[in-house]
């Protein structure tokens, strides 16, 4: 993720050393806007990832950890977190952090039907792995947080900005107050392929639990859809490829009649929820002052976009 709290190979060392690792390598990795993350070689030539959470306290850092080994016991590839006095989270450089394996593989660029399938298949599993998983989260940004940033912004946004969020918000309403059998549970809420880890196509690895809460199934289907399934010159739905992700994530839990009704308009407000949180980041970003190389921050127009594409099947 974006480097925002720099380290030096000393402070990792010193770090690591508890976890039985000898660290020789760090390097900082340029992606993501959320945590700082960096890649650690040890001694015996493996590797692993260092994260300093920059937004979460130390319990708060500490919620995923039994949601990871939950999953990792069900057979789904996450990295668990190691452990040392019975605790992965510790901190450096006053912040909390943990270390974990670095999963093999690497990110689809242009996602296959059979990797499109495998995701789909993963999520469903995940799913159902943690409906009923006992967890209280300090960090929350479910979909009524995003419709009360969506509201704050929209001041700020210039007219015809402001025009698209008023008919997604005026038909989302409309649409999931006739279908309201939309059931919920834990959602990833950023599995994108930048979240994911491939060889060919064999899943090895999802990543970046962070922005896990209780929310509707759908609104985590539409956001995966949304980047696996969309034409990346333009960001128009790839019908052909939704579908193949829809019929295989039925393979494991079949949607209710209510969430395929609001498939289309859940896309959309993915889309949006994406644009408003890239412009949420860039606005943070220029307060804060940070700045350079080490900083990512993604374009919220190609979410505008996609957004627009959204809306337009709706209206078609």
């Amino acid at each position: 993720m974006s480097v925002y709290t720099p380290l030096s190979l000393e402070q990792v060392q010193a770090f690591a050393e508890p976890f039985g690792l000898a660290v020789l390598e760090l390097i900082p990795i340029q992606a993501g806007i959320q945590n700082t993350n960096y890649f650690l070689r040890t001694a015996q030539q493996q590797d692993y990832v260092l994260t300093v959470f920059e937004e979460l306290d130390t319990a708060g850092a500490a919620e995923l950890v039994p949601v990871l080994d939950c999953l990792g016991q069900a057979g789904l590839p996450v990295a668990v977190p190691l452990k040392y006095q019975g605790q992965a989270i510790h901190r450096i450089a006053y912040k909390p952090a943990q270390i974990a394996p670095r999963l093999s593989g690497t990110h689809p660029d242009l996602a296959t039907i059979e990797q499109i399938q495998t995701i789909a298949i993963a999520q469903a599993k995940m799913h159902l792995t943690l409906q009923d998983f006992a967890l209280q989260r300090k960090f929350y940004r479910d979909h009524a947080y995003w419709l009360e940033v969506a509201q704050q912004l929209k001041p700020q946004l210039n007219s015809a900005d402001q025009a698209v969020l008023t008919q997604l918000l005026t038909q989302f309403s409309a649409i999931t107050q006739q279908h309201p059998n939309r059931p919920s549970g834990w959602i990833h809420a950023d599995l994108f392929r930048d979240n994911t880890l491939f060889q060919g196509n064999t899943l090895q690895g999802i990543l970046d639990f962070y922005e896990l809460h209780r929310d509707e199934w759908l609104f985590d289907i539409a956001i995966s859809i949304n980047d696996f399934c969309s034409d990346l010159s333009n960001f128009a739905l790839n019908q052909q490829q939704a579908d193949a992700y829809l019929a295989a994530y039925q393979t494991v839990r079949v949607l209710t009649v209510d969430e395929q009704a609001c498939l289309a308009i859940y896309l959309a407000m993915a889309a949006a929820r994406f644009w408003l949180m890239r412009l949420q980041v860039a606005q943070k970003n220029a307060v804060q002052g940070r700045s350079g190389e080490d900083i990512l921050q993604k374009d919220p127009l190609q979410m505008r976009q996609m957004l627009q594409d959204r809306l337009n099947r709706i209206d078609a």
